[in-house]
């Protein structure tokens, strides 16, 4: 449940940065970006392309002065938001010929989490139980309802992706979206049309490679909370339960 109100005040920097709209960069003692990169480093990633739009240039910037002894920084620019497809073909330079991860920008994950998911090797994704997330983070159960759901075969892999389904049980695998790719879901975004929002999504990719290209994808249940920084109002209680933490990059 989320622990503070939508009206908790901001600190001056972070009220500016909210203001520029770069949710990554809210400064919680360090940019909130700090702890998802370290979060990253300890689940054993040395190299992250952050991928940022053309007008981010404070991001680029701040990472390019920062001294850094677990990870190395690259930047990939998406010239135009057309959506999370083409911002993982705007890193394609990034991908060589190895499994990656995706990751939202916004969320912070449990490094266990990130673990497994380095851990598959392939095609995956974390599939968070749904209470867990409710009890642990700052997700409520009205957000929740706009996320989606994962419907999984008896196999535990990935049939298809269901957007804002119109009920959750409770043996739910919700999408944070946090992935681990081979570079054949490059094919896959590459080949996609735009969704009725004009943007390329990323879960159009993963069922295009499912239906078109035979690929399969492995559901890790997980137990755990991720804290979204999606709005405003989450400032307060993400800091909350951040401040502390200790960051080595």
């Amino acid at each position: 449940m989320r622990a503070a109100a939508p009206t908790a005040a901001l600190t001056p920097d972070q009220e500016r940065v909210a203001e520029c709209g770069i949710k990554a960069m809210i400064p919680i003692g360090r940019p909130f970006l700090d702890y998802c990169l370290s979060a990253l480093a300890d689940a054993g990633c040395t190299k992250v392309c952050l991928v940022i739009g053309p007008e981010h240039g404070i991001i680029r910037e701040y990472y390019e002065s920062l001294p850094t002894s677990r990870i190395s920084i690259s930047f990939a620019v998406q010239e135009q938001p057309l959506g999370t497809a083409d911002a993982v073909r705007a890193a394609m330079h990034f991908v060589g010929s190895d499994p990656f991860l995706v990751v939202n920008s916004d969320n912070y994950y449990p490094v266990e989490a990130l673990k497994l998911l380095r851990g598959v090797g392939g095609n995956g994704i974390v599939g968070f139980d749904r209470q867990a997330l409710i009890e642990n983070g700052n997700i409520d159960e009205d957000r929740l309802r706009s996320y989606a759901v994962l419907r999984v075969n008896q196999n535990t892999e990935l049939e298809r992706i269901e957007e804002k389904p119109a009920s959750l049980d409770a043996t739910a695998l919700i999408s944070m979206n946090s992935w681990s790719f081979t570079p054949s879901i490059l094919e896959a975004c590459a080949a996609i049309e735009p969704s009725a929002r004009g943007e390329y999504e990323l879960p159009s990719a993963v069922q295009y490679a499912i239906e078109c290209m035979g690929e399969r994808f492995r559901v890790i249940p997980f137990r755990g909370n991720v804290l979204d920084l999606s709005t405003r109002s989450d400032i307060e209680s993400v800091g909350q339960q951040l401040r502390g933490r200790s960051i080595q990059l």
